[in-house]
């Protein structure tokens, strides 16, 4: 144990990668359980919660793509007008197109592969957040154009994981189940840290990890 403590203690900064509702959760379950207990020392089990630490540079962040039902009663043709308002579009062909840097981003519609490129003014590069791709995303093409407020409880709106790849997306659209794909560049770790040390949150579905533990039921006590 006291070799373990030594080595985080040479850790400067630990950050949550994922699952930050979850650790803001248990968080909120330790103060109130503290609340209630007359006899509180801190050592209680209500004050941990599990988690798995890994280097920053054994981490990969892979895109996290979206899907989406339909077009919110426009043509594909209004559509695209309505994109070229914020973003540069350029028709790139029937084969897979993935975005090629930040603030790029490949649109799927009718079978036809398209370059988004956000037009200077549209995002800040001095905010932690806005100059997120997702944030980009959610304001000028998912609330802007296809009137999605809210990404976890809108259902025209479904999330794919970069570990699918972009074939996953076509698939979906192809299919019919849904009626276009946004692929996403992905976000990189300097701008996750830049976010938590301004004492900011990451938007959600933003970043997609690897590895990730294998699937289990782990039940952490909080008493006896």
């Amino acid at each position: 144990m006291a070799t373990i403590t030594a080595e985080f203690e040479k850790m400067p900064s630990l950050y949550i990668a994922d699952g930050h509702h979850r650790s803001a959760a248990a968080a909120l379950v330790g103060v109130e359980k503290a609340k209630l207990n007359p006899n509180h020392k801190g050592d209680e089990e209500y004050n941990y919660f599990m988690a798995v630490c890994f280097q920053a540079g054994q981490l990969t962040i892979m895109d996290y793509n979206r899907v989406v039902k339909d077009l919110n009663g426009l043509s594909s043709e209004e559509f695209l007008k309505a994109l070229a308002q914020d973003f540069d579009v350029e028709l790139k062909g029937a084969e897979e197109y993935r975005p090629q840097q930040l603030h790029e981003f490949s649109l799927y519609l009718d079978g036809q592969w398209y370059s988004l490129k956000a037009k200077p003014g549209t995002y800040n590069d001095a905010d932690p957040i806005g100059v997120l791709d997702v944030d980009i995303s959610s304001r000028l093409i998912l609330d802007k154009i296809a009137g999605i407020k809210d990404l976890r409880s809108d259902k025209r709106i479904d999330f794919v994981g970069g570990l699918r790849g972009l074939g996953e997306l076509k698939r979906r659209v192809d299919s019919g189940e849904m009626r276009w794909a946004l692929a996403l560049y992905p976000v990189s770790m300097e701008q996750i840290m830049n976010i938590a040390d301004s004492g900011k949150i990451m938007p959600p579905k933003a970043t997609w990890f690897e590895p990730k533990l294998r699937s289990g039921l782990i039940i952490h006590k909080l008493e006896d």
